[in-house]
């Protein structure tokens, strides 16, 4: 029998680490999930070497083989969701089935033996405290999860490594996500932070990078707006996406017609 994937500790770019975050990276990689979905495990580190107490945030794929993997790296205190997408999603019931740990996200329809989270809460479980910020824009339900003792964040699919998120609209809008990223400058630039993502790698700076990303979503408009003036104001979605996105792999397009819906909508006011 093949040996199960290990957790693996937080490194970030600039050098920084924390033992109170580990990453099991769940086997579904996609264009979307870009490596696959990042299931983390948030708690103290244990002395005796026994296993350790654990927060899991975003469960991933129901798939045997992360679900294993998830459930002999810790303890199971608790699962919180960051939104409802199916790849962060799906091994929620089976998970509580081989655990009994209670679920919490923003929708109730993704809860489990526990109350919905409220933006601001601070949880303190396994060992460490976290606090919930409400993230809109990806999708409605998006939540990060801040660890203030170690400084970091958890961004969900708010902010990716290595990638920018879609713009699920109508469901998520880009003036809910330029106003998070707004909001998440202003805490990188208050106290210094790094950012575990939904997928891809860490990142060292979340002041810098939710900058970057609110710089790239503004030039993304002005080619929008670019491409309007040329193909009419009343030209087809699929003809503003071949312009705008140009670059884009053909196998991405769909979810570039969703960000094109949502900066469309944006611009309409």
């Amino acid at each position: 029998m093949p040996a199960l994937p290990q957790p693996r500790p937080t490194s970030l770019p600039d050098g920084r680490t924390t033992a109170a975050a580990r990453r099991l990276l769940a086997p579904n990689p996609s264009p979307m999930t870009l490596d696959g979905t990042n299931t983390w495990l948030l708690g103290a580190p244990a002395d005796d070497g026994s296993p350790r107490p654990a927060i899991v945030v975003d469960p991933g794929p129901a798939l045997e083989e992360h679900l294993d993997a998830i459930t002999a790296a810790a303890r199971i205190e608790l699962v919180l969701i960051t939104h409802r997408h199916r790849d962060h999603t799906e091994a929620i019931d089976a998970l509580v089935e081989r655990t009994g740990a209670p679920v919490r996200a923003l929708l109730p329809e993704h809860s489990r033996d526990g109350a919905p989270l409220r933006d601001g809460e601070r949880i303190e479980a396994a060992g460490v405290a976290v606090e919930v910020v409400a993230t809109p824009g990806h999708t409605s339900d998006s939540v990060s999860f801040w660890l203030p003792d170690e400084g970091v964040l958890l961004s969900g699919d708010t902010v990716l490594g290595g990638s920018t998120t879609v713009i699920d609209h109508p469901d998520g809008t880009l003036g809910d996500y330029l106003a998070t990223l707004d909001a998440l400058e202003r805490l990188g630039r208050e106290r210094p932070t790094g950012i575990l993502p939904g997928h891809g790698g860490e990142i060292a700076d979340l002041a810098a990078e939710t900058a970057r990303l609110r710089e790239h979503r503004m030039r993304r408009l002005e080619q929008v707006r670019a491409a309007l003036d040329r193909l009419g104001r009343d030209a087809p979605v699929e003809a503003i996406v071949d312009d705008v996105y140009a670059d884009a792999p053909a196998r991405v397009r769909t979810w570039a017609a969703h960000s094109l819906a949502a900066q469309l909508a944006y611009l309409r006011g």
